[in-house]
């Protein structure tokens, strides 16, 4: 009689499929927690990048400064963002993930409070730049984390959400702080946050998992002051050619700008040294491939468009218009909400038809608004500027998540916290950019027609359709890159081919 094996040997492999399947959906629920706790904790440090702007009319008087000085807490919070942010691709591949966000949540909220017990501006001014600091480590986290632990075929969903945070959050930082300002001191901007920054904290010392496997990396000193010297120094000239525009600025904006390239060239050169060694502080062989070089191309004219609406807009309906600053911010707040609205069904869409057929239609509708916004007057209807930026806010959210996943998706795995340092190395250079030259035409094309005899009112409604038109005229480059935008391969090289970085896991699919 042969033998027969036993019961348990026989169940064997159904068993071992059942522990599997209970392990797979184990680590679906950690990566999901993960990314969600990330999500809300970056729209929460992001928002503070623009919550600001309402509230300088009554800073300046509250703290006895002037508005140039007042700007500072706009600019410093630019400025550390771009000396920080390409720190961060060392940190997310030399440390684990509960720490890094531990760090960013810490400097965020510990900056809040200084902020919220300011005594005077230059305690604040400390505040926001301790701030700045975790939001610059922030962002690429998220989205180094996003590549990492989520499937290419479902990443647009995914990388919609981020796009709700990097688009959104800047948007209605203004309706923000426009609604606290019309009820509460100017402090309650921090005392609002803080419980939310602390309860994310908490939550995320308690519930984050490691999903990473950190290399120990030696830092290149020279290269974060080389890249601190550029990036600062270009997000400083940039800064300061608007206020040179508006007759002030303590230095030339041309001298900045000029150490800064000196510097980024310098920069460069040094990074294209290291990185054969896997040492750079900021690889750049990101931009051998095609379709990240063009998607950042577009992102950056698209993130200048973004910023230099959010800051025209206010001020034609507050100088030209002459309604309210709470008016002025609750004109972005239905864009803003759009945008959010819309970024995970675009994500869909992305996952299952690709990139072309969102960014194409949203570039050409940016552009179409832009063109629009050219005619804007002196007797143009508030809701008729209200549903322009509607729709400019559709154009844009159409093409943030496909233009992020593209870019992103199209480096190879061990580049991922490079790629996505870049990214928001390229969102702070573009939106000092994009205020930096909206603010200078309008300031410039003002003043001639003041000169010309016209009336304040008149003139300033001139200032804003010669930047409009400034901005049309860069977007024609967008919407001719965006033709050109592919959906990357599922998987850019196999893990075999490239070195295990911070963040270059695979993960359980």
């Amino acid at each position: 009689m042969p033998h027969s094996a036993p019961p348990s040997a026989a169940n064997q492999p159904v068993e071992n499929q059942s522990a599997a399947r209970q392990e797979d959906l184990a680590e679906a629920k950690r990566n999901k927690l993960v990314i969600s706790l990330l999500l809300v904790s970056a729209f929460v440090v992001i928002l503070n990048e623009t919550i600001m702007s309402v509230a300088l009319q009554t800073l300046t008087v509250d703290l006895g400064i002037t508005v140039s000085a007042g700007q500072w807490l706009t600019t410093a919070f630019m400025l550390t963002m771009a000396v920080v942010i390409p720190v961060t691709g060392f940190l997310l591949q030399r440390f684990h993930t509960r720490p890094v966000f531990m760090a960013a949540m810490s400097l965020f909220s510990f900056g809040t409070l200084v902020s919220a017990l300011a005594p005077g501006f230059e305690v604040l001014l400390v505040g926001r730049i301790i701030q700045a600091s975790g939001t610059a480590i922030m962002m690429p986290l998220l989205m180094t984390t996003v590549m990492t632990l989520v499937p290419p075929a479902s990443r647009g969903r995914t990388m919609g959400n981020i796009a709700i945070v990097i688009s959104v959050a800047p948007a209605i930082g203004p309706t923000v702080s426009g609604l606290i300002l019309s009820v509460l001191d100017w402090r309650w901007l921090f005392w609002l946050v803080l419980p939310i920054a602390v309860g994310s904290l908490i939550l995320g010392a308690t519930r984050i998992q490691n999903v990473t496997t950190p290399r120990r990396l030696p830092i290149d000193v020279l290269s974060v002051i080389v890249s601190a010297l550029a990036f600062g120094g270009i997000i400083y000239g940039l800064s300061q050619f608007g206020e040179a525009a508006e007759g002030g600025g303590p230095v030339p904006p041309w001298l900045p700008l000029v150490v800064g390239g000196v510097a980024l060239v310098l920069f460069v050169l040094r990074q294209r040294t290291l990185q054969r060694a896997d040492r750079a502080l900021l690889d750049l062989r990101t931009f051998t491939s095609r379709t990240f070089t063009i998607s950042i191309l577009v992102i950056s004219v698209s993130m200048m468009a973004l910023f230099g609406t959010i800051i025209l807009l206010p001020l034609y309906v507050q100088n030209v218009l002459g309604l309210s600053p709470v008016v002025a911010g609750l004109l972005l707040f239905p864009g803003g909400l759009t945008m959010g609205l819309l970024g995970p069904v675009v994500g869909r869409i992305f996952d299952k038809r690709g990139p072309r057929i969102l960014v194409v239609p949203g570039a050409i509708l940016v552009s179409l608004v832009f063109w629009g916004l050219t005619m804007l007057s002196e007797t143009t209807p508030f809701l008729m500027v209200m549903v322009a930026h509607v729709f400019l806010s559709i154009g844009l959210a159409l093409m943030f998540t496909p233009l992020l996943t593209s870019a992103l998706g199209s480096v190879q795995p061990h580049l991922y916290s490079h790629g996505s340092a870049i990214v928001g190395t390229v969102q702070q250079l573009a939106g000092a950019a994009g205020t930096a030259l909206f603010i200078s035409v309008l300031t410039i094309q003002a003043s001639a027609l003041l000169d010309d005899g016209a009336s304040e009112v008149a003139a300033e409604a001139g200032g804003i359709q010669a930047a409009f038109f400034c901005g049309a005229i860069v977007f024609m480059f967008a919407v001719v890159a965006a033709f050109f935008i592919r959906k990357p391969e599922d998987t850019p090289v196999d893990a075999a081919e490239a070195p295990v970085d911070g963040l270059g896991v695979p993960a359980a699919h």
